[in-house]
């Protein structure tokens, strides 16, 4: 399992230590910033120093960290800023390879209609740029006891991305025990490293790989058709019950996976970049949000993520991940109650830390913010 660990993490110098103290940050990063884009005291950034296409509405990013990002491992996602039309963004994506031995990284970003940072990252972006990055965060990854236990992948359209981290992180390693990866995807074009899985499949005997088609029709024999099924899972995994299964996609899929697979493997591990389908819940009308630490009183709907809710209302929380993952937008919640819009549960404990991108008002909020 490959990490970086960054210059920053060894003990600071006598000298270092001794003038920090002296040193305003900002005041450092503006004039060492004119000598090089990612010199700063401490603020971790990370330039493009590649920018290819990788599919059909995708880009291939690889980026250089500067010696204050604390690393990541294979299949965590990073938080990654930008300023677009003046504006701070901040979103997360997933490494889809482990770090090289130079500390650079890539990550493989699939465009979003409506999504500012994709856009931006697929087409404005260019070599050179710099990016705000955080820690990387997320259990979607291997442990070193794990690299010889028999896997099934599912990757539903960008759950490619953490998956194909492991997928080379196992490659690297001579592919130890047996590796079945379904890859879903609208049509042909929309698959990312089709060319790389085939190949690896063709080296590595133990490394299997079908690509399945919700658009077009199957063309070649390592393609297959349809939704993800129990048929399909059985035909291409005969020793389903044996196989610990990592799935990673849309909510709906990754709740399609649960569903067919919860309690029938050795082991089930799931990540849903978007929420999945919804409980039925009648939560119409508005709420009263306080603001706690700005004293201003907003009302809120209820039934949509408190996050999108205040950035409606002029808001800017700190936010990252926007599925519940990395904890950048949780805030204290002082009094009230919420609603989990992932399982419908409803949490009224009068204190407690809320994820305002996976919670929505029920009653009138207290908020830390």
């Amino acid at each position: 399992m490959s990490a970086v660990t960054p210059i920053s993490a060894r003990p600071r110098s006598r000298l270092r230590r001794l003038a920090t103290p002296f040193v305003a940050p900002p005041v450092f990063d503006f004039w060492a910033q004119r000598l090089h884009p990612t010199w700063t005291w401490e603020r971790p950034l990370a330039r493009i120093v590649g920018h290819a296409p990788a599919a059909a509405g995708a880009v291939t990013l690889t980026l250089k960290p500067n010696r204050h990002w604390v690393g990541a491992l294979p299949g965590q996602h990073v938080n990654l800023g930008a300023d677009i039309d003046g504006v701070r963004v901040t979103r997360s994506y997933s490494l889809d390879a482990p770090a090289s031995a130079d500390g650079r990284i890539t990550i493989t970003v699939k465009g979003i209609e409506g999504g500012r940072m994709s856009r931006h990252l697929l087409d404005p972006a260019r070599v050179g740029d710099v990016l705000d990055i955080g820690p990387g965060f997320g259990d979607m990854t291997l442990a070193a006891a794990a690299v010889a236990t028999p896997r099934l992948l599912l990757a539903g359209g960008s759950g490619i991305t953490p998956l194909m981290a492991l997928v080379r992180q196992l490659a690297g390693q001579g592919m130890p025990a047996p590796v079945t990866l379904l890859y879903w995807a609208r049509t042909r074009a929309e698959f990312c490293f089709a060319d790389e899985l085939r190949s690896l499949a063709a080296r590595h005997t133990t490394f299997d790989v079908r690509f399945v088609l919700t658009g077009d029709a199957p063309a070649a024999d390592d393609e297959a058709g349809g939704r993800i099924d129990a048929e399909l899972l059985a035909s291409r995994v005969p020793d389903l019950a044996t196989r610990h299964v990592d799935a990673c996609g849309p909510g709906g899929f990754v709740a399609a996976a649960q569903g067919l697979l919860d309690g029938r493997v050795a082991a089930l591990r799931t990540e849903a970049f978007t929420p999945p389908p919804r409980p039925p819940v009648d939560d119409t009308g508005t709420v009263s949000v306080r603001l706690a630490r700005s004293g201003r009183e907003l009302q809120l709907p209820r039934g949509i993520a408190l996050l999108d809710a205040l950035e409606a209302a002029g808001e800017k929380p700190r936010s990252g991940c926007r599925m519940g993952i990395c904890n950048t937008c949780a805030c204290g919640k002082s009094a009230g109650t919420a609603r989990d819009l992932r399982t419908g549960a409803v949490q009224g404990e009068p204190t407690q830390a809320l994820k305002l991108c996976i919670n929505s008002a029920v009653s009138d909020l207290v908020l830390d913010l």
